[in-house]
């Protein structure tokens, strides 16, 4: 099972979805020949980590029969060599899951926190992977229609105690748990820039913070480009401003613009290491 080193901030998350369906990329890499290329574009453009996801979880979206996902995922699964490469898988099913960790995977991506999944956290625990944990209010189909929160940051900030508190007390290890405050699952656009605006509290509990924010609607809501294909300016604002607030790692679709602002930015912020995790 490969580490991660959080020594680096942030680690950079490749998009892969292996999905007719996504908001921005679907259709794209569903055959053999896309896939593999997809996978090469990321490493050779410096990806830390490449998540690979079966099942669309944009705004209701219909949910994929388990069979289908796992050939999805397979497919992208042998061009990547995971021992060279750190992979998470994208899912919320368990033997989606597992079929990831045994074939090399490091880290399970999970939109629903382990709610969704009763045999997900004995998976974790069982391949000693690393989760994210996700907020999300709702299910992909339903999350959208008019969420509401009285106070955004601090629900979250409980849900995430209490999914902590099942984790640990199912035996995961406190260095294997990684949240994510899931932007644009279930929130408003005002929900979303009140959680980006108050990233530190989510820091403040002590685990590595992932932000998934690449090209999506609240980009298209604070620049005023409706179309994904022209959001990349905007979610590279937004990055920067993650990247200043040392954030450990930020999802994104575009790579190589992404290390490169981590770069250049590199000087002028104060990394502070204080979650290196072995």
């Amino acid at each position: 099972m490969r580490k991660l080193s959080f020594s680096k901030k942030p680690l950079i998350m490749g998009i892969l979805n292996v999905t007719p369906d996504s908001f921005y990329d679907g259709g794209r890499y569903t055959h053999a020949e896309s896939v593999k290329q997809r996978i090469q574009k990321l490493i050779n453009e410096g990806a830390d980590i490449i998540d690979v996801g079966g099942e669309s979880s944009r705004p209701g979206a219909d949910p994929v029969p388990l069979n289908e996902e796992l050939q999805r995922v397979e497919l992208a699964l042998s061009f990547i060599n995971t021992n060279e490469t750190i992979v998470s898988i994208d899912t919320y099913k368990a033997s989606v899951a597992e079929t990831g960790l045994k074939k090399g995977a490091t880290i399970v991506n999970d939109i629903s926190g382990m709610r969704f999944d009763p045999d997900m956290v004995n998976v974790v625990k069982e391949y000693n992977a690393y989760i994210v944990i996700m907020h999300m209010k709702g299910n992909p189909k339903d999350m959208q229609k008019n969420p509401e929160y009285s106070d955004v940051v601090e629900e979250i900030i409980d849900f995430f105690k209490e999914r902590i508190d099942f984790a640990l007390s199912n035996g995961i290890k406190k260095e294997k748990i990684i949240l994510d405050p899931g932007i644009g699952f279930g929130k408003q656009q005002i929900h979303n820039i009140e959680i980006l605006k108050n990233v530190d509290r989510f820091r403040e509990l002590g685990y590595p913070i992932l932000i998934g924010h690449s090209r999506k609607s609240l980009i298209g809501y604070l620049t005023g480009e409706k179309n994904p294909e022209n959001r990349l300016y905007g979610t590279l604002g937004v990055s920067a401003y993650l990247i200043m607030k040392n954030v450990e790692i930020i999802r994104v679709h575009d790579v190589k613009p992404h290390v490169d602002i981590v770069k250049a930015l590199k000087p002028f912020k104060n990394i502070d290491n204080s979650l290196n995790t072995a």
